[in-house]
């Protein structure tokens, strides 16, 4: 095969299309017959990736073969449907960008300078394009972005779905999952699995058709998630595993306008090795005025402990404000005289930029969300985590950092903030004291994964290896 190409449908989600992007842009580095075309799908729900694609192209990183077609934008469902299941709102969506998808993909296929396409790329939320490969007879692979403990999950859920055919019950049993040694309680599976507006539905939809593609490429590792990934190889029925993680945007970086990006930086220069503890929750973590009352009280109780925190708050129109947003109303909210307090010792931004800081030699704990970029983050840095999942498949990932992987301290592992749940400043300070030892189990054991989450992509490393057998079995998967 001389030249062939991908083209990829991204999920407009910050957490999954930089990865996506970034998995994009290792094929292109990696083999120089493969180019790469991306469909920019646009949504006003997350401004992230319009962002990070500017950034990127503009950048002069891109090459010939890597480019972006931008789809035409489509009336989004109703927006009522978002408070009753983002999941189901986020499916019917993507159906509605299927006519579109289908004539960027046939138009390329017609293009006597395009090369040979070689595969459709989706992610989890972009499968219902998976009948537009078949009907233009061409392989289809899903790049999922999350763990394998996860794509466990999905794989089961058909063969539950056909045995019981509802929703989950917090009151059900412990779940045998293959994925998993130990039970897996129902309060951490995901939210939309309960949901019973659509989202246990549009889940269902998208969990029967992983089956249906050629490959499924995981941003995981072998040494993360081994008994996950060998439940796969076991059961034959499953579409062959590509782990071929972390895959990070490690080089690129975003800095939001009118951020304390340097203000942030500078400060920590300025502590000592590994001592600052970092509150960060992602890209949609915020919390109301009681929790983050009860965080500032665990922070105070942790005498003379650093800090960092990322502190999201939202307006009045329940949209989450800009960087510099918080500064107005933090002594409205904190108590008071907190900041005076902990002013030589702590820092609050409304923004930070979480992969400089946890690469940053001063940080020394992570008190984190748990969506599974930042873990990969926190893991590649050596930084150990407490765990305080807030939404999507989050219980889940604390679940396993914790029970199966021994990874992370356990602060709470189902939270669920939609249920009104109320992390109390003892849980608070407790959590940080712990992750920040630096003789626990946990520590040491995140130390070494830091050293294996480099080996693998290393020439020779398990990913490395995974992603050469996947091209191959791409160019094979083409030519029949």
């Amino acid at each position: 095969m001389k030249r062939a190409e991908l083209v990829i449908v991204p999920f407009p989600s910050h957490g999954h299309y930089i990865s996506t992007v970034e998995f994009a842009k290792r094929i292109i580095h990696t083999d120089d017959r493969f180019s790469v075309t991306i469909l920019h799908v646009r949504s006003s729900q997350d401004p992230h990736p319009e962002i990070y694609k500017k950034s990127f192209l503009s950048s002069g990183d891109q090459t010939c073969r890597l480019h972006f077609i931008d789809l035409p934008p489509v009336d989004p469902p109703p927006s009522h449907l978002i408070q009753k299941s983002i999941e189901h709102y986020t499916v019917l969506f993507f159906e509605s960008n299927v006519p579109h998808v289908r004539d960027a993909v046939t138009q390329l296929m017609s293009n006597p300078d395009s090369p040979p396409l070689a595969g459709l790329v989706l992610d989890i939320f972009s499968l219902p394009m998976i009948d537009i490969a078949k009907d233009l007879g061409i392989p289809s692979y899903l790049f999922f972005a999350t763990g394998a403990s996860l794509l466990g999950l999905m794989l089961y859920l058909p063969t539950r779905h056909t045995q019981i055919g509802t929703e989950f019950e917090d009151s059900d049993p412990d779940l045998e999952l293959p994925s998993f040694v130990n039970p897996v309680p129902v309060r951490v599976l995901p939210e939309a699995l309960s949901n019973k507006h659509g989202g246990y539905a549009a889940f269902m939809k998208l969990a029967q058709r992983f089956r249906d593609t050629k490959g499924i490429i995981v941003n995981t590792f072998a040494e993360l998630e081994p008994y996950a990934i060998q439940s796969f190889a076991d059961d034959g029925q499953t579409p062959p595993v590509y782990t071929v993680g972390p895959v990070l945007d490690l080089l690129g970086g975003q800095v939001q306008p009118g951020s304390d990006h340097d203000k942030i930086m500078e400060w920590l220069d300025g502590q000592p090795e590994s001592s600052v503890v970092f509150l960060c929750f992602g890209s949609w973590g915020s919390f109301g005025e009681a929790q983050v009352r009860e965080i500032a009280v665990g922070l105070e109780r942790c005498s003379g402990q650093r800090f960092l925190w990322a502190l999201r708050l939202r307006g009045p129109d329940g949209k989450l404000g800009g960087p510099t947003d918080h500064r107005s109303k933090l002594a409205e909210i904190l108590p008071e005289g907190f900041l005076d307090r902990t002013g030589d010792r702590g820092m609050i931004c409304g923004w930070a930029p979480q992969k400089e800081v946890l690469a940053h030699k001063s940080i020394g704990g992570f008190l984190t969300h748990c969506g599974w970029n930042s873990i990969l983050e926190s893991l590649w840095n050596g930084v150990p985590m407490a765990t305080w999942p807030i939404y999507a498949e989050q219980q889940l990932n604390a679940f396993g950092l914790v029970k199966e992987l021994g990874l992370a301290v356990e602060m709470r592992v189902d939270y669920r903030r939609q249920k009104g749940d109320l992390v109390t400043a003892g849980e608070i300070e407790d959590a940080v004291r712990r992750v920040m030892e630096a003789d626990s189990s946990a520590t040491k054991k995140v130390k070494e994964m830091e050293e294996m989450s480099r080996r693998a992509l290393m020439d020779g490393g398990s990913s490395s290896v995974s992603f050469a057998r996947l091209i191959n079995d791409i160019i094979i998967n083409h030519s029949h």
